[in-house]
């Protein structure tokens, strides 16, 4: 089991750090203290830290736990201006985190890789990874954008991709076994596909009717082996063998202590391909964004 949560991850995207409102009463910054805390002393592996408001990125480098004990992830912001700006943006959000180092910083997207600002961009990241700024530099891609083809032209150390029990598709076509058979680190990203499988039927987004009688499917299939869709969706991405960290996202400290407390039950046994979706409009970002 620890094997498994060492290789779980945490998004920070979720925290609402960047949000006024208290979560059920509490500071967000103590909910966000205890999220960060859980996570730590349960031994999860990878924390992401997700584009924020700088006041944000300050506070949320005063809640992580001293010494700092997850490797940390980064993206930058998008070239479109050059890259001293990114790399200036970078180092800025290191001293708003108050770190020196991270284990991974990212390019956002396979678009901005492929821009004509990309090639610009990759060779900065390639010269902070030499001055010791990071251990590996990677891109975040989707389904779309040929991954292979991809890291056979920027050989990235980490690449961040989509993957869950619904989307199956970079696994079935052999991407990521091909990417982790290039000595890349894999990292899965979306691994409860926007909660789909903890919604009602009823209550699914209108563009996701034409699926809503697979993923009955698949919640019915999850029930009858005694399981339940968190300890499902987590089960099967960490048991992913192409896979080197399954990252998540929660809210609230209850829901940090819901997802320790799955990822260390032994995985269902349960037929993971009877799960996948086959529904394009399902499984596209754009309609979900759309949503």
């Amino acid at each position: 089991m620890t094997s498994s949560i060492a290789k779980l991850g945490l998004g920070s995207g979720q925290f609402g750090l960047d949000q006024q409102q208290a979560i059920r009463g509490r500071p967000r910054d103590a909910e966000a203290r205890e999220i960060l805390a859980i996570a730590a002393r349960s031994g999860l592996g990878f924390l992401e830290v997700g584009r924020h408001p700088q006041s944000a990125e300050t506070t949320l480098g005063q809640v992580m736990p001293k010494p700092n004990t997850f490797k940390l992830t980064v993206t930058t912001v998008r070239p479109d201006r050059g890259p001293d700006l990114v790399e200036a943006e970078i180092r800025a959000q290191f001293v708003r985190l108050g770190v020196t180092s991270v284990d991974a910083i990212l390019a956002p997207s396979a678009t901005d890789l492929f821009s004509a600002q990309g090639p610009a961009l990759w060779d900065r990241l390639r010269k902070l990874k030499d001055e010791g700024l990071c251990r590996q530099i990677g891109v975040s891609v989707y389904a779309s954008d040929d991954p292979v083809g991809l890291a056979r032209r920027f050989k990235p150390d980490v690449v961040q991709a989509p993957a869950s029990l619904l989307d199956q598709r970079l696994l079935i076509d052999g991407t990521l076994a091909e990417l982790a058979g290039m000595g890349i680190e894999v990292h899965l990203r979306s691994i409860f596909l926007n909660g789909l499988l903890f919604l009602p039927p009823d209550r699914a987004p209108h563009h996701l009717k034409a699926a809503a009688g697979r993923i009955s499917r698949a919640r019915r299939l999850i029930a009858e082996g005694r399981s339940d869709p968190l300890q499902a969706a987590l089960g099967f991405a960490l048991s992913r063998p192409e896979a080197s960290a399954v990252l998540v996202g929660v809210a609230s400290a209850a829901e940090m202590s819901a997802v320790v407390a799955a990822a260390m039950s032994p995985p269902p046994d349960l037929d993971w391909d009877e799960m996948a979706l086959d529904d394009p409009e399902a499984l596209d970002p754009r309609a979900w964004a759309a949503a």
